[in-house]
């Protein structure tokens, strides 16, 4: 599956939960969302991102100077990019479940392991969906309808 379209539909979400708890310069946020699972992510999707949700208000920047090189523009969620998250949040809740009720009797196995695992076949499943873990149980929770 091309994971291009279901990337730009989510990226606003994923860069604002990002520096939700911790503001973050943009190699870092790119860096912590494919540490995250997002691999397919690109620089440039991210940086785009950064200056959209800047100039739409969700976040603000400062500049901290660097003893090894340039400046970094650091970037951290302001109130409005906060309830900006919260909404998408709650809609990507009900997008997700509804999606995995959908999908929940046809997941194989294997792709409801944890990666790593004797029955995960990771190398099968795409960058995209390659969470270290499945931190909001939507799927188990979907498999067991």
């Amino acid at each position: 599956m091309d994971t291009t379209q279901l990337l730009k539909g989510v990226l606003d979400l994923a860069v604002l939960a990002v520096v939700r708890d911790e503001d973050g310069y943009g190699y870092d946020i790119v860096r912590r969302l494919r540490d995250a699972g997002i691999g397919d992510v690109g620089d440039a999707s991210v940086y785009g991102t950064l200056r959209r949700l800047y100039s739409g208000g969700a976040l603000s920047s400062y500049v901290v100077p660097s003893d090894g090189g340039p400046h970094r523009k650091y970037y951290a969620i302001t109130a409005q990019g906060r309830l900006m998250l919260d909404e998408q949040i709650a809609t990507w809740s009900h997008f997700a479940v509804a999606m995995s009720g959908l999908l929940a009797p046809h997941v194989p196995t294997a792709a409801l392991a944890p990666p790593g695992s004797p029955d995960a076949d990771s190398a099968r499943r795409p960058a995209l969906f390659n969470p270290p873990v499945n931190p909001t149980g939507i799927l188990s929770e979907g498999a067991q309808r």
